[in-house]
């Protein structure tokens, strides 16, 4: 399983639980979209996961953003992920940001909504805020294979799946 979580917005500690925490534990491969805050943060997401990736976001402090790239590209189950915190220019700007880096679909964060829009022409992946959701549901997102592609769940910390989609490699 690939996990997704992003927007933690923490001074102590990761702040995973219930069903995001077992998820992150369990995965085959972590992602971030960035806002940790402070470098103990991101340790603690480190110590959760040994194959942990992530980004860094626009909070994120100097001693993050020289551990982490601004943006990545990452490889799950032969789909093709572009990963950011934000690009401006919404959905539009995320989608030439993933088609440059040849990507299937994009992961970014930053707006702690929870969100999987794929209307567009790449599938566009927003898990959400585990830990400070602003006025939105708490969230995260799992990505499982099945038979051509990849498929998601956005999933509260609770366990509630709220929202199922499809991302197959173009």
């Amino acid at each position: 399983m690939l996990t997704i979580v992003s927007d933690t917005h923490s001074t102590d500690g990761h702040r995973l639980r219930g069903r995001t925490l077992k998820a992150v534990r369990t995965a085959d491969l972590v992602v971030h979209a960035g806002d940790f805050m402070i470098d103990p943060v991101l340790d603690a997401f480190e110590d959760e996961s040994s194959t942990f990736r992530g980004v860094y976001g626009n909070n994120d402090d100097e001693a993050i953003r020289s551990r982490l790239p601004k943006a990545r590209t990452i490889e799950y189950e032969g789909v093709r992920f572009a990963v950011t915190h934000t690009v401006r220019g919404g959905n539009t700007a995320l989608t030439l940001f993933g088609k440059e880096r040849e990507a299937d679909a994009v992961i970014f964060g930053h707006s702690h909504r929870p969100t999987a829009e794929l209307s567009g022409e790449l599938p566009l992946i927003n898990p959400g805020s585990h830990a400070q959701p602003r006025g939105n549901r708490p969230a995260h997102a799992e990505l499982e294979p099945v038979a051509g592609g990849l498929q998601g769940r956005l999933v509260t910390p609770d366990g509630e799946v709220f929202k199922q989609f499809e991302i197959q490699p173009r």
